[in-house]
């Protein structure tokens, strides 16, 4: 217990040291727009920003995940597989990622704890940045999702070393020298109506800009969708694994991700009547 409350004491401090704990700057809208500003939830969820800087994502707008029938009805718009239960304790999220005028758009969905914070890709004149994650950022526990522009692949026929490679460049977005000893543990092929996904326990070490070094393990999903690879990775400090292994592997089995017939009016700062807004899933 001393240990892990120390690993969590040392997680936090590297992180306050070495990241911007205030709010990010509200998004400026084009025209006449003034700023959009937080909403209450976001103002009360303003340390998890900064805490979220240490997994690499602070400069986002935070939100929370939808509601099952909100969700399943907006399955149902664009004739996909609807959630058939949540388990207690978590909720699930459906979020557009790539409405910028420079990414490819997908569909992705997962579960997540119900006491997660989620966090949301941000649009500015340069495009979308960041991506979807949730996690509760004070105790390190983050799913997050990732995607590798390596063209499409079969998932089916990969090796090992292909989905080492994904998950490191998932992990490392920041740079190659934030982690080191990453191996793969287990994978399983898992079938999910036509979609393919592999399931892959891995661990790896942390190395934060204070110079600490976290042992952190983790569960991911991998497939492809579209014209990339996309991976949904789930981890947590090691201390905290045997307690939240269930809820990553939760968060990582139930990540789906579509690309096919996913269309949106995508933001374009460049157009002068163009009025800044979150594009309806559909």
């Amino acid at each position: 217990m001393l240990r892990l409350r120390l690993l969590l004491i040392i997680s936090a401090a590297c992180n306050a040291a070495a990241f911007n704990l205030f709010p990010p700057a509200p998004l400026e809208q084009a025209g006449a727009k003034a700023v959009q500003n937080l909403d209450r939830r976001q103002a009360l969820t303003t340390s998890a920003v900064g805490l979220a800087g240490l997994f690499g994502f602070s400069g986002q707008a935070l939100a929370f995940g939808g509601k099952l029938k909100s969700v399943n009805s907006q399955l149902a718009a664009y004739g996909l597989p609807q959630i058939s239960s949540v388990p207690d304790g978590f909720s699930p999220l459906l979020e557009l990622y790539g409405t910028g005028q420079n990414r490819d758009t997908l569909l992705v969905e997962f579960l997540h704890p119900s006491d997660w914070i989620v966090v949301k890709p941000n649009n500015d004149v340069n495009g979308e940045d960041g991506t979807i994650q949730a996690g509760e950022y004070a105790k390190g526990d983050t799913a997050t999702f990732f995607v590798w522009d390596t063209g499409k692949k079969k998932i089916e026929d990969q090796d090992k070393d292909f989905f080492a490679s994904a998950i490191k460049k998932a992990i490392s977005q920041k740079g190659d020298n934030v982690y080191q000893d990453f191996k793969i543990i287990n994978t399983e092929l898992q079938q999910h109506e036509a979609q393919t996904y592999v399931i892959v326990d891995f661990k790896y070490v942390l190395l934060t800009g204070a110079g600490f070094e976290v042992e952190r393990r983790g569960v991911a999903s991998v497939t492809s969708e579209g014209n990339g690879v996309q991976v949904l990775w789930a981890a947590t400090i090691s201390a905290r694994f045997k307690k939240t292994k269930e809820q990553l592997r939760v968060c990582a089995e139930s990540f789906r991700v579509y690309a096919d017939g996913i269309k949106v009016n995508k933001i374009d700062y460049n157009d002068k009547d163009f009025e800044v807004k979150k594009p309806a899933l559909k």
